[in-house]
């Protein structure tokens, strides 16, 4: 399958911000699942993008402006020919041992709830243990939009047994260390079984370390393993490690961000595309 993303975000400033610095994960990877195409990373002011890898493996773009901005715009276009693995996660560069991924952070720290729910998943082979794993979550945990922000932990979204995809896959990440399996956040994009092409966000699951296998992923907001609907972009300990953009900026007061997200198989026409304003 060919996917095509175009992913933009835009700032408002209260007043001009003096200086801006943004670090950008939004570049995925090419590996067995997904082969990345043309692909580009544009904005409406003047301003440097340089490229670098993060510890993780993740491309990096660090962008800085150099002249006062009341806004700013990040546009990502690009497409990936993606393949159904089974989620399993083959030709990607590894520069970390998976036992790093054992590590817990502020986001992914396990209460006694997560340490019960982990337990009850039961004894047997790993695999089949992310597995349960995956659809008790799926089960258990509702996914409703709003009910979490950015900042909730997965303690506090598993006390309330509802969240969004970040939550999820945190949740998940959290159970899966406690029963002795790395695990790590990804964050990426799906094109929707549905047929909703416009998005408010990007999509993020997790990716649990299977001796003899390898990574594999489970998306538990989904209750499935990621197909060819899925591109991987980057990946860290918790949402904050992958996070799509993250940055300062200078001056500018009040902040105002606001996201369009457009995610489709290439075989859309082009009419319908530029029909968007996407053209």
């Amino acid at each position: 399958m060919r996917i095509r993303i175009d992913h933009s975000t835009r700032y408002g400033y209260a007043r001009p911000a003096r200086f801006i610095v943004q670090m950008l994960r939004l570049t995925p990877r090419s590996c067995e699942s997904q082969q990345v195409g043309d692909w580009r990373i544009e904005t409406d002011v003047d301003a440097r993008l340089r490229r670098s890898e993060d510890a993780f493996g993740n491309i990096v773009h660090s962008l800085y402006t150099e002249r006062p901005t009341d806004s700013l715009t990040i546009r990502v276009m690009g497409e990936v020919s993606t393949v159904d693995t089974g989620g399993v996660i083959r030709g990607q560069s590894e520069r970390l041992s998976p036992l790093v991924f054992l590590r817990d952070t502020a986001l992914t720290r396990a209460d006694a709830a997560i340490l019960d729910f982990a337990q009850a998943i039961g004894q047997g082979d790993p695999l089949d243990r992310m597995h349960r794993l995956m659809g008790a979550l799926h089960r258990d945990v509702a996914f409703e939009v709003g009910s979490t922000s950015a900042a909730h932990t997965a303690a506090e979204a598993f006390a309330q047994r509802r969240g969004v995809c970040q939550d999820h896959a945190q949740i998940f990440i959290s159970a899966a260390r406690r029963l002795g399996v790395p695990a790590r956040y990804v964050s990426g994009h799906l094109n929707r079984s549905d047929g909703q092409h416009d998005q408010d966000a990007a999509h993020a699951w997790a990716e649990a370390w299977i001796e003899g296998l390898g990574w594999v992923g489970f998306d538990p907001a989904n209750g499935i393993c990621p197909t060819d609907q899925y591109v991987r972009v980057a990946v860290g300990l918790d949402a904050l490690g992958a996070t799509p953009i993250r940055g300062t900026s200078y001056g500018g007061g009040q902040e105002n961000m606001t996201v369009a997200l457009h995610v489709r198989p290439v075989q859309q026409s082009q009419q319908q595309l530029q029909s968007r304003g996407w053209g």
